[in-house]
């Protein structure tokens, strides 16, 4: 299993999606999809706050890589609707909009509560990374432009 990699920025939210490598079929090989959010109320900054391999010891021991076959998810809409750890069914997933695997069951905390919302120094510190890889980004389309111009 290998996951699907996509180069980003600093401060863009994305998801890692694993998939096996098998041939082509008529009938979908993945049956389950599983989630892990890391991005609802988790906030990693450069300098005060980076991110460190003790941050994914939870996913880690989630993904269960020794025997993936026999996973359990954390999240459960009555016992524990905090859970980071999700699978979705082929069937839950095609029965929504099919061009998106972007799903989001937890509730931003910032969203609801604004009491506890990061330090000043915290949000803006985040705010100027994401300005700086969009800015990044925008760059890396431009030199595409006057590549093919």
């Amino acid at each position: 299993m290998s996951p699907a990699w996509c180069a980003l920025g600093q401060g863009v939210k994305a998801n890692v999606i694993f998939f096996d490598n098998h041939e082509a079929s008529k009938t979908p090989w993945t049956r389950d999809v599983w989630y892990y959010d890391y991005r609802t109320n988790i906030h990693h900054t450069l300098k005060q706050k980076p991110l460190r391999f003790e941050h994914l010891s939870e996913f880690i021991e989630c993904y269960n890589p020794k025997n993936r076959h026999k996973r359990k998810a954390t999240w459960n809409a009555e016992k524990n609707p905090e859970g980071r750890w999700r699978k979705y069914t082929y069937d839950e997933l095609t029965a929504r909009d099919k061009t998106s695997l972007d799903i989001f069951w937890l509730k931003d905390k910032s969203l609801t509560d604004l009491d506890n919302l990061p330090e000043p120094d915290t949000l803006a510190e985040d705010i100027i990374e994401n300005l700086e890889s969009g800015l990044a980004s925008f760059r890396a389309v431009l030199k595409g432009l006057r590549k093919v111009g």
